[in-house]
């Protein structure tokens, strides 16, 4: 094989590549391809396929139409990203499309044949060096081009041959035509009336028709028509007049023209259809799939979507944990198919998910399945396999490309949702990092204090107890006994921040009386509570709420040391309980010196602790009233702050009554 370049300019060093292979039904197509893919393997740039779709596309044979599908599902296999566009000017939306894609190299193939007159047109390849002056082209000679194109135009000519409908459409045609220039002839009509009457006619039958032959028939036919009927000798084949030949050469020419513009507006409207269409329906899946959730419904809308548009058969699997789940079946009827039914299409299913190749039918691989079976993928990473129901009625070109568009907009959905959910991990786990950074730093300059009195106490007490007074021992135990005492609610904090953090907090939620959960929490305040007077006040003698009993009892011992800890000695702290419309209420108040407006926002944050004169030597780690909020809303109430009248403040929160138990 001879490779001829032709480079029209450098690509600038540094400049990502970007290859372009043209596709067609050519049988040397495929070589062109396996070339161009081998060039972007070796420039590792960026490779893809383009098919021009003209209007004659859809007089493609048989054979053509299924080795235009072969070279188009070999280039995916090696790699390229496929992209069809319109147009019939194929150099200029060859060269458009690479303009906006970067393409720095164009693959195409040429035919040997020679231009044998100046006034034949000139090839594909030679407009395309024309319309694209700035890429490097490189043109790989095609001897087979050749053959191919006489037997394509005899294939051509032998699909022209009219079917019994087209010619039945055009014979009522011609004949409804001349019953009208009949009619106009009796109501004296000129002749040239009678002549638009017959271009009108050629501009209806390619309207009607499906192919340029009726429309060349319907011109010729009716100049004869018009001849035999409307001139003189009339109900003959013969002209007296000496202007006739040129009135039938212009009406022919007329009627020629007028049948083929037809003919081009009516395929470029399909075509412009088939585009708007093609736009609104993968507008419509990317809205569906923005609004779904989680991978399973976005193949779930993915196969509906197909299913509503090809009219087909649709079976949807979705990958699990390297491996693919049992199939959804997708039925464009109410009648059940039983085509995915085989133990075999499962495999052919596991087959493409494993290779990333298209297999079933039409394909190289399982071809005698009656489904296709693709991969629904982006590069290297496949999140599942779409089966489409064919049994011998293949995907025209623009179904196919409506297949792939949408697969390939599920499959960029389904990566979106992985990157979203990713993140969010991530971010999530830089929160927990943070967290946990937070707490040793600030355990281990918390921790010092307590751990240094404590071990100074109790080495004072082994070394030296006989010489101590009874008096200073007993500070001394005091001492010890505070700290560790602090040093046990420290740790019941941050064992429960660390579980909440972490999702591993369970409630036990049961129905419990008020009463005894504040009387059990109050054993376990601070020893300090002396210094102060706790008063407890029940509107209600039985007051049931359903609660994890332990972790409130945490929740009041937190509020009331907190309360000691902020209000000067002899302050009275007041714990109140009633029924607030269908919740239990607990109120913890001081007459302290209250919290400022501005703390106020803060005061339940993680590590944020008040400045306060009245505290002990020991920072506080700002976990009580954080860990507190968070207990509270997890039984799905609210822990609020307000302030307490003429001073000091009130933490006060909700629970959930339990109103099945009835005391007599």
């Amino acid at each position: 094989m001879v490779l001829n370049q032709i480079t029209q300019s450098h690509n600038p060093k540094g400049k990502p590549e970007h290859v372009l292979v043209c596709l067609s039904p050519s049988p040397s197509n495929a070589t062109i391809i396996r070339t161009a893919a081998k060039m972007a393997q070796a420039f590792d740039g960026a490779f893809t396929a383009l098919y021009v779709q003209t209007t004659a596309t859809s007089s493609l044979t048989e054979t053509d139409k299924r080795r235009l599908q072969s070279n188009t599902k070999l280039a995916e296999q090696l790699g390229a990203t496929v992209s069809t566009i319109y147009g019939d000017d194929i150099s200029y939306q060859i060269a458009e499309f690479a303009r906006i894609s970067k393409v720095t190299k164009i693959i195409i193939g040429q035919s040997n044949a020679k231009r044998n007159h100046f006034w034949n047109k000139p090839s594909l390849t030679e407009k395309l060096l024309i319309s694209a002056p700035n890429l490097e082209i490189h043109i790989i000679p095609d001897s087979a081009n050749d053959t191919a194109f006489q037997r394509r135009s005899w294939d051509l000519l032998h699909s022209m041959v009219p079917t019994a409908k087209d010619f039945l459409v055009t014979f009522f045609i011609l004949a409804v035509l001349t019953a009208v220039g009949i009619v106009f002839r009796v109501l004296g009509f000129t002749e040239s009336n009678i002549i638009t009457v017959y271009i009108l006619g050629a501009l209806l039958i390619s309207l009607f028709t499906k192919s340029y032959f009726y429309s060349i028939l319907g011109s010729l036919a009716g100049v004869l028509l018009f001849n035999f009927f409307f001139t003189e000798p009339i109900l003959t084949f013969h002209a007296y007049e000496q202007g006739y030949p040129f009135t039938f050469f212009v009406m022919l020419t007329a009627s020629l023209i007028t049948g083929t513009l037809a003919g081009k507006l009516k395929n470029h409207a399909k075509r412009s259809a088939q585009a708007a269409f093609r736009t609104k329906v993968l507008f419509e899946t990317n809205q569906l799939l923005q609004k779904a959730v989680d991978e399973n419904e976005i193949i779930s809308i993915t196969a509906t979507q197909l299913t509503k548009l090809l009219n087909r058969d649709i079976i949807a699997y979705t990958q699990l944990d390297g491996r693919l789940s049992k199939g959804q079946l997708f039925s464009h009827s109410d009648e059940v198919t039983t085509s995915f039914s085989s133990v075999n299409e499962r495999t052919i299913a596991q087959w493409v998910y494993e290779h990333r190749k298209r297999a079933g039918f039409g394909t190289n691989a399982f071809s005698e399945s009656p489904n296709l079976y693709l991969s629904v993928r982006i590069n290297e990473k496949v999140y599942g396999v779409i089966g489409i129901s064919i049994n011998d009625s293949p995907l025209d070109s623009f179904e196919n490309n409506l297949l792939l568009s949408i697969v390939g907009e599920c499959a960029l959905a389904i990566e979106n949702t992985r990157n979203a959910r990713a993140k969010e991990e991530a971010a999530l786990f830089a929160q927990k990092e943070q967290l946990r950074a937070n707490l040793l730093r600030a355990i281990s300059h918390d921790l010092r204090t307590p751990l240094t009195s404590i071990s100074g106490n109790a080495h004072n007490l082994l070394s030296n107890s006989s010489g101590i007074d009874e008096q200073t021992r007993i500070q001394m135990y005091n001492d010890i006994y505070d700290e560790s005492q602090w040093l046990i609610s420290l740790v019941e904090n941050l064992l429960s921040v660390t579980r909440l953090e972490d999702g591993r907090l369970k409630l036990n939620m049961v129905a419990e009386l008020v009463s005894d959960v504040i009387d059990e929490a109050l054993k376990h305040v601070n020893r300090k509570r002396t210094e102060h007077e706790i008063v407890v006040s029940h509107n209600e003698e039985f007051l049931l709420a359903k609660m994890d009993a332990k972790l409130i009892i945490q929740v009041i011992i937190n509020l009331v040391d907190n309360a000691i800890k902020y209000t000067p000695t002899g302050s009275t702290i007041t714990i109140q309980t009633g029924r607030q419309n269908d919740m239990a209420y607990i109120s913890v108040s001081d007459n302290g010196n209250g919290i400022s407006d501005d703390m106020k926002p803060k005061v339940f944050d993680m590590f944020f602790t008040i400045t306060n004169s009245i505290i002990d030597s020991r920072r506080s780690l700002g976990l009580g009233l954080y860990l507190c909020q968070s207990i509270i809303r997890e039984h799905g109430g609210e822990l609020i702050l307000t302030d307490n009248e003429p001073h000091g403040c009130v933490f006060s929160f909700t629970l959930p009554l339990e109103e099945d138990i009835r005391f007599e």
